[in-house]
């Protein structure tokens, strides 16, 4: 029996692979990729059988105005910009209702870090939507803005989040933590916040019973070594809070990332090879401890993730609606997955489709026939379970788009007034400007 094959026999037994394991392991290719992708795929259906899981959910990026400028974004834009966008807090209250009445559990709701901003705005969101969608989970507000919000209002990052679920915030994203490693953070984004200051939101979070999810950004400038590293240092984070509920492998989208047209070294995304081989590391090394891993289709598409399906993934994530992140950084894969076409993506490779809510409970299980072939374009034919957002001809006419906002003189970010915060931080900073 060789090396990979003891590694994988290890790994299938839920515990976690060693980090020698995961090393030999992220090194995989040909035919041991192939067998790391099987055992992968093995050790999800032991653990969650064959049923695959969506949620039905909707992005809300409030502002693209940010006083950051990282390497592999280019969504944000500047104080100045003639493409700065704000959307006050009805505008995204309306957006979540609107959501909801189209058959969202969740919405999520993150943004850049608005110059002239106020700590107080994120609690006062939630209160806002929360006020009109009482049912609706709120998934929102990364760590970055976190830390950002008790930095403009002078409180530690325990207050901040207190607020934010007294206010009705239901979970966190987990993303801003990219790659965690300091140096690598340094040259993707300088100034952003540090891997101590990122797990402290997130210990914070757990620790108020606040879950988040787990993220990483691969395809970049990182080595195998850095992935194992940041996939071990998660475990070990999961191991001491219990709190994330997924771990979402983000792949590098390049086409319009400055940092791949400015850092020298950079690689235009994680290949097919790459994908393949994170998604399943990622299911080894979690094992029961995580059991679930989602593909985003939005930066790999549909043909991909059918492939990352059969490799250990089990949840293919939301619907999302709209989608500026990876759209605006080179993504074609659109914007809008409807339910249906989700349930054909999952039922294309076996899987019994299961829509789910942020927090992985079942919702609704399908049973019924798929008709037809999936070739990552169609959708499974279920006239009995079919949902407004399915029988939707022109999403992006109803939902918009994010070059019609950053267009729109509506939502225009205007500096010399400064963005709308809500009517107590509004007071609030009337007081402080008088």
């Amino acid at each position: 029996m060789s090396t990979i094959d003891r590694a994988l026999g290890r790994g299938l037994s839920g515990d976690g692979l060693s980090e020698d394991d995961a090393l030999l392991l992220a090194l995989a290719a040909g035919p041991a990729l192939d067998d790391l992708c099987a055992a992968a795929d093995e050790l999800r259906r032991t653990l969650l059988g064959e049923q695959g899981t969506y949620v039905v959910n909707r992005n809300i990026n409030f502002t693209n105005v940010c006083v950051m400028r990282c390497g592999f974004c280019a969504f944000s834009r500047t104080l100045k910009s003639d493409e700065g966008y704000y959307l006050p807090i009805a505008e995204v209250v309306r957006r979540a209702a609107q959501a909801q009445a189209f058959g969202a559990t969740e919405v999520c709701i993150q943004a850049g870090l608005v110059p002239r901003g106020h700590g107080r705005v994120y609690a006062e969101l939630v209160r806002a939507v929360k006020a009109e969608c009482p049912d609706l989970h709120l998934h929102a507000f990364s760590p970055e803005e976190v830390r950002y919000a008790a930095k403009l209002s002078g409180r530690t990052v325990r207050d901040v989040l207190s607020e934010l679920k007294d206010a009705g915030l239901g979970s966190l994203p987990g993303t801003s933590a990219e790659i965690l490693d300091d140096e690598l953070r340094s040259r993707l984004a300088p100034g952003r916040i540090s891997v101590a200051q990122w797990t402290e939101v997130i210990r914070e979070a757990h620790a108020l019973g606040l879950p988040t999810t787990s993220t990483m950004m691969f395809g970049h400038i990182e080595t195998p070594l850095h992935r194992v590293a940041h996939l071990l240092y998660l475990r070990r984070l999961q191991a001491e809070t219990g709190g994330f509920t997924e771990f979402v492998p983000l792949g590098f989208v390049h086409q319009e990332a400055p940092m791949f047209h400015a850092e020298v070294g950079a690689r235009p995304g994680a290949t097919l090879d790459e994908q393949r081989g994170v998604h399943a590391l990622a299911r080894l090394v979690f094992g029961r401890s995580l059991p679930h891993i989602q593909v985003s289709w939005v930066k790999v598409g549909f043909e991909v993730a059918a492939e990352l399906l059969r490799g250990g993934v089990d949840d293919v994530g939301g619907t999302l609606m709209n989608e500026s992140i990876s759209t605006t950084a080179g993504a074609s894969h659109g914007q809008v997955a409807t339910p249906a076409r989700l349930r054909g993506l999952l039922r294309s490779v076996g899987r019994r489709p299961v829509e789910r809510d942020t927090r992985y409970r079942t919702l609704r299980v399908f049973d019924g026939p798929f008709d037809g072939p999936f070739d990552g374009e169609g959708e499974s034919m279920e006239p009995e379970a079919r949902s407004p957002l399915d029988d939707l001809k022109n999403p992006d006419e109803v939902f918009g788009s994010y070059a019609e906002l950053a267009a729109d003189p509506a939502f225009r970010y205007r500096p010399e007034v400064g963005p709308d915060v809500g009517p107590e931080a509004n007071a609030e900073r009337a007081r402080n400007v008088t």
